[in-house]
């Protein structure tokens, strides 16, 4: 075991929130390219394109919690969590590289129709991204201590997470698609593969209580879905904001714009308004919410966290009429945002089973991907009515 991983200092946090960061930016990746290049390269219509991206929800719900109750009960390749993380983080990075190679692999393979390999590859993503996501996050909690410890070790996941998350929309923007794509399919690669050959996992996962040598093992049921239903709720908002910012843009803020110029100020506006989010996303939680956290706790910084949320939609509804107003409620939200993505998780795992982490943190990633689902059926019930 290295020295860093014994002494919990702040470059072992660093390393092993790497995995989990490799999967944040094949998702931003896969976010910024996938259905650009679905549609202009590969002349996917808009019906094949969404049939893509509704398998990521759908992967999510069953993949995680599978792979994170199976991760619980192996041990291989030196670890519990490594295997998948190894496995996962390989074929994201081979995928991104298949992405804008799909014709090529057609014509090796000598299929005749480009979609079902483009299909198969962008499937291959999604899943190798949703899998991934869950052993990432469980090996954090596997390798740290409970307490203030375990609220730092997701804080500087979210921080260095978040960081390259924002550095995937400026490369893209910056220097277009296809280096973005080949930037990522290195650093996920990496940032996957090399952490796993220098942390050491736990081969016991039970953990013992702060009064007693007892081993911890009982799950907080009550507490647990508490955490789930509020996490939840949370995410309801959220997704809301993901999927109507657009509609909101164009109903609020481009008065007086020629309409050959609304799509791209549109787009402008959105790319801002989240680099603005994810910005203050990936700076507040290591560096404000786990030292605030260490003196008054991680359910009150939550709470505080979210209200500013809160708040800030409330500006954006009510005030949002320029541009620059709608930058600086997005800054608020970015508050929430950042403590939703990183303590809910360092709370959650210290109310269950430390033996089931694994499947655990699948059936938490569900209070994720449930409210996408209902925001998703809410949209297209609401297209089908007009």
């Amino acid at each position: 075991m290295l020295d860093i991983q014994k002494k919990l200092t702040n470059s072992f946090y660093a390393l092993i929130s790497l995995p989990s960061t490799a999967m944040g930016f094949a998702l931003s990746i896969q976010i910024s390219a996938l259905s650009w290049l679905l549609t202009t390269k590969y002349n996917l219509d808009i019906h094949e394109v969404g049939i893509v991206w509704a398998a990521g929800p759908l992967a999510g719900i069953f993949g995680q919690v599978i792979i994170g109750l199976i991760s619980d009960k192996v041990w291989f390749w030196g670890g519990r969590r490594r295997p998948f993380i190894l496995i996962g983080g390989t074929l994201a990075a081979l995928m991104l590289l298949a992405l804008p190679n799909i014709d090529v692999i057609s014509n090796a393979l000598g299929i005749t129709n480009l979609l079902v390999v483009a299909v198969a590859v962008a499937l291959t993503l999604d899943l190798s991204i949703n899998i991934s996501f869950n052993p990432t996050r469980s090996i954090i909690a596997d390798a740290t201590p409970e307490g203030n410890p375990r609220t730092k070790g997701y804080t500087w996941m979210q921080t260095i997470s978040g960081f390259f998350g924002v550095l995937a929309y400026v490369v893209g923007a910056t220097y277009g698609n296809y280096v973005l794509i080949n930037f990522g399919v290195a650093f996920v690669f990496l940032a996957s593969v090399v952490p796993t050959l220098f942390v050491v996992e736990p081969k016991e996962l039970t953990e013992k209580t702060s009064n007693a040598e007892q081993p911890k093992t009982a799950t907080e049921w009550g507490q647990l879905w508490r955490i789930y239903i509020a996490h939840g709720f949370s995410w309801v908002g959220v997704q809301t904001m993901f999927v109507y910012i657009i509609a909101f843009i164009q109903q609020k803020l481009v008065g007086g714009i020629p309409e050959p110029d609304v799509a791209g100020f549109s787009g402008q506006v959105i790319a801002i308004s989240f680099a603005v989010l994810n910005t203050v996303g990936f700076i507040l939680p290591a560096f404000v919410l786990e030292p605030v956290a260490e003196k008054i706790g991680r359910v009150k910084v939550h709470l505080i966290a979210v209200a500013f949320m809160s708040a800030g939609y409330f500006g954006i509804a009510f005030l949002g009429t320029t541009p620059m107003i709608m930058y600086v409620m997005m800054a608020v939200c970015g508050i929430g945002w950042a403590s939703i993505v990183s303590i809910p998780f360092a709370i959650m795992t210290e109310k269950i089973d430390k033996s089931r982490t694994g499947f655990f943190m699948g059936i938490f990633n569900l209070s994720v991907v449930i409210p996408k689902l209902i925001v998703i059926l809410f949209v297209l019930m609401r297209s089908t009515r007009t």
